[in-house]
């Protein structure tokens, strides 16, 4: 696969400090599989391939949860949401999980090649449970990746 936005992912697989820890990518049959899944059989955008391409099963500037696979995280967050009578209805695929799981970060699948990152925190009780927190999936992981370079804790 050709990298068009996550560049700076693809040149620093690795984080290195008190622990080394490398990103794990996930194959292109596992995409397609959860393309089906997720998106009714349409390619994901761009970006988001791009990130799974190359840590879709571990990355170290995002946490996947306790979750074994990207399916599993799928998953475990539509069971949040609907426990929490929450509805998101748009296609949409998580990228993060965080709080004890009361809150995630996800993109719409149909915003274009590089769409913006929203947090979801499903266990408030207003109506305004979503909000914009990075208009590009790239710009967002960017931010990451320089925050952990400068030594910060990415989460």
């Amino acid at each position: 696969m050709v990298i068009e936005y996550l560049k700076e992912l693809q040149k620093n697989p690795y984080r290195y400090g008190k622990t080394h820890l490398n990103n794990e990518p996930i194959p292109e049959s596992e995409i397609i599989h959860l393309e089906q899944l997720y998106n009714q059989g349409k390619t994901f955008p761009k970006a988001l391939r791009e990130l799974l391409f190359l840590a879709g099963n571990y990355c170290y500037v995002l946490d996947y949860g306790v979750n074994e696979s990207q399916e599993e995280l799928q998953e475990y967050v539509r069971e949040k949401l609907e426990f929490r009578n929450k509805v998101i209805s748009r296609p949409f695929f998580v990228i993060d999980v965080y709080n004890v799981g009361t809150q995630c970060l996800f993109i719409y699948l149909d915003e274009g090649d590089d769409p913006p990152v929203y947090e979801g925190f499903y266990s408030d009780k207003t109506s305004e449970w979503i909000r914009l927190i990075s208009y590009s999936l790239s710009k967002y992981i960017d931010t990451l990746l320089v925050e952990v370079k400068e030594g910060k804790n990415p989460f």
